[in-house]
């Protein structure tokens, strides 16, 4: 049931045709907000703002392409007045856009930038148009979802890891700022880790060895179980809601407890 917790809030999600930016959006919708869904899968986006309805609307945006993040902003504020809360969600490994290796010995300088230009450049300009837009109203949030590898070292995704390390960091620069010009506009990052979304599917694959694999995930992780997207739209809803007021620049991590302890030495996965 509905707390109306983002009642009156108009909240813009990137990425959210799939997976974590899907179930974000619909649990804020399920909280009163006014949700804008975008991706630049159009088919899948437009069935998931049908699927949230609630007056959920879509909106075309690659998040690396500067002009879109412009005509994106003027739309929104066009139609609704105004932006409360902008989830910069969208995001690539590397891996399911068949760009190659991506290992630091491996992996090419094109996958590297073009991963980078939608993990990183695509943050820097949702974070930028974000501050414009949401300064107008009187208090907004900002939710930038990085990652676990944003906080350690992945062998096998270099480009993946060092993309949402920048995001980590850009989210604490933009807080700062905020706190500076005297916007009331906090900014934090999200860290998920082992959330079974489709970004996982390369990994896991299709096999008989899927389930081993899972398993395999599982027992290393301190709850014994693979996260859930609920479980980082949760996060991201405590965020985007006035509960949060005092927070800004923080780095939340949605693990199921991997970063409390030490790690093991990582394993090479085939893929």
């Amino acid at each position: 049931m509905s707390q109306e917790r983002l009642t009156k809030k108009v909240v813009l999600v990137t990425g959210a045709a799939q997976g974590i930016g899907k179930e974000a959006a619909l649990v804020m919708s399920r909280e009163g907000a006014q949700v804008i869904v975008s991706d630049i899968n159009d088919a899948a986006g437009l069935l998931v703002a049908d699927e949230i309805g609630n007056g959920c609307q879509y909106l075309h945006l690659d998040v690396q392409e500067e002009n879109e993040w412009q005509k994106a902003m003027d739309q929104i504020l066009t139609r609704f007045g105004k932006l409360n809360v902008l989830v910069n969600n969208a995001g690539i490994t590397g891996f399911q856009e068949g760009f190659g290796p991506q290992d630091p010995e491996h992996a090419s300088l094109d996958s590297w930038l073009r991963v980078h230009a939608v993990n990183m450049n695509g943050v820097f300009l949702g974070c930028k148009y974000g501050i414009q837009a949401i300064k107008q109203a009187e208090s907004g949030s900002i939710i930038n979802i990085s990652s676990r590898s944003g906080l350690v070292g992945i062998p096998g995704a270099a480009a993946y890891a060092s993309s949402k390390a920048a995001v980590r960091n850009h989210t604490k620069s933009v807080a700062l700022y905020c706190c500076q010009q005297g916007y009331h506009i906090r900014c934090n990052s999200i860290h998920p880790a082992a959330i079974l979304t489709p970004m996982w599917e390369p990994m896991l694959g299709n096999g008989p060895e899927r389930e081993t694999r899972m398993a395999g995930i599982a027992k290393d992780i301190p709850m014994q179980r693979m996260g859930t997207a609920n479980d980082v739209a949760n996060a991201i809803l405590f965020l985007a809601s006035d509960e949060s007021k005092y927070l800004t620049g923080i780095e939340l991590t949605v693990d199921g407890g991997i970063l409390a302890g030490s790690c093991a030495v990582p394993q090479k996965i085939d893929l």
